[in-house]
């Protein structure tokens, strides 16, 4: 259940008590006050579904506009020019971890399917904890799902297996701090074969880990009647990945059959309308998976497809679009799927929420200036009014990580010109 609240200030580790602000306590015996007057506090926002390498690729010639068999190769070619190397992947996750942060998301799950195909397992190993200590650094929690976009079957069981073992050994996949959790998930079947979904679902089973992938975009399911014959998720279902553990993106082209499917096999879906419109996939029927009891979380994509993070622009656009493929979505509906039914994708019950079990994640809203003016729902108007809002205050597990609209941990002009650096060299040598 989504709970806004309202106060007047929060109190962060207090040292005394004040029943009548919003306490948190994050083991520390520091306190820290926040202005909370004019505000309403929402739960930490949860992307379901980014790339978090595409944010250093956004806007590049040849992505807009066109069929994704060009897409991919465009893609592809900036990652090559760049090179798969940590520090490449360090600054570009921390560029998209502090978007996120700034925009009120307090966890990100990075679908990441780009590899260096063949390299040493070593090396995937180096790339994932590159990525997971840039995300940590600033004070995120991140879902690192080992992903695979034509990669070999067995290389990429291999490297999942050695990603997890490395990263969160015998922790059921998730961290004992809960900063860091791996996932495993083949871009789909246009992408990958039946031996890579039993590879990774292979790893994901010893270790309790969360699968996920994509499905029912217009180009897949093109692909799998061209390719085996069948759709998508006829497909998934035979590979025995429709199960409670299983999170779906995408599905803008489902029908009422494959709604009801995905409802009795208990699969979660995620939304992802800002990669979704622009890539000219169409708009997934939000409300009749809802409808058909399918938990739905929302996601951004990548910068290759989306170019922003920016989780609660993308929740504003799902209001705009839905009445295009069903009833019109409540604005609480949709705030909702970008917290709890995220989190419920991930298998995080304490995530999402701010209610009895709740990490401490936290966002304050300033809904006092003249962008919410005349506005009559202050909660309903954090996503209808104001399209590129931040957040005044960010809290994840009762650390202030976004202080008056600024990093803690980090400047942001130091992550770009990083990021700016490092785009400008050739890939090191070797």
């Amino acid at each position: 259940m989504l709970k806004i609240l309202s106060a007047e200030r929060i109190l962060v580790n207090p040292s005394t008590e004040d029943t009548g602000d919003l306490v948190l306590d994050n083991g520390s015996p520091h306190e820290t006050v926040l202005d909370a007057a004019g505000c309403v506090v929402t739960p930490g926002l949860v992307n379901a579904h980014h790339h978090l390498l595409q944010s250093a690729f956004r806007t590049l010639p040849g992505t807009r506009g066109v069929p994704m068999a060009e897409w991919l190769p465009a893609m592809a070619a900036a990652y090559g020019r760049v090179g798969h190397d940590p520090e490449a992947y360090a600054v570009a996750a921390a560029v998209g971890a502090a978007e996120s942060l700034l925009c009120g998301v307090t966890t990100i799950a990075d679908h990441h399917l780009n590899w260096p195909h063949g390299a040493p397992i070593a090396d995937t190993v180096a790339l994932a904890r590159a990525t997971a200590e840039a995300v940590r650094s600033l004070g995120a929690r991140l879902v690192f799902v080992r992903g695979s976009a034509r990669d070999d079957p067995e290389w990429a069981g291999e490297s999942a297996e050695a990603i997890v073992t490395a990263l969160v050994p015998d922790t059921g996949g998730v961290s004992p701090d809960g900063m860091l959790q791996i996932a495993v998930g083949p871009a789909g079947v246009h992408s990958d074969a039946r031996e890579t979904f039993a590879a990774l679902g292979a790893v994901a089973a010893r270790h309790g880990l969360r699968r996920r992938t994509q499905a029912n975009e217009q180009v897949d399911t093109a692909i799998a009647l061209e390719r085996y014959g069948r759709r998508p998720l006829e497909l998934l279902g035979e590979w025995g990945w429709l199960e409670p553990d299983v999170t779906v993106a995408h599905l803008c082209d489902v029908t009422p059959g494959e709604i009801r499917l995905l409802a009795q096999a208990g699969v979660t879906a995620t939304h992802a309308p800002g990669c979704d419109v622009p890539m000219g996939w169409g708009v997934a029927p939000v409300a009749a998976l809802l409808e058909a009891g399918v938990v739905v979380g929302l996601g951004t994509s990548g910068g290759g497809s989306n170019d922003a993070g920016h989780l609660l622009a993308d929740a504003r656009l799902a209001l705009q679009v839905s009445g295009l493929v069903g009833p019109q979505l409540p604005a609480r509906t949709v705030l909702g799927m970008a917290t709890a039914g995220s989190a419920a994708g991930l298998g995080r019950a304490e995530l999402g929420h701010l209610g009895a079990g709740s990490a401490g994640d936290l966002c304050v809203w300033d809904v006092s200036g003249v962008t919410d003016a005349g506005v009559h729902d202050p909660v309903a108007g954090l996503l209808w009014a104001s399209p590129g809002r931040r957040p005044k205050h960010v809290v994840v597990g009762g650390n202030v990580v976004v202080r008056d609209y600024r990093l803690v941990a980090a400047e942001e002009a130091e992550l770009v010109a990083r990021l700016r650096e490092r785009l400008s060299r050739t890939p090191p040598a070797g």
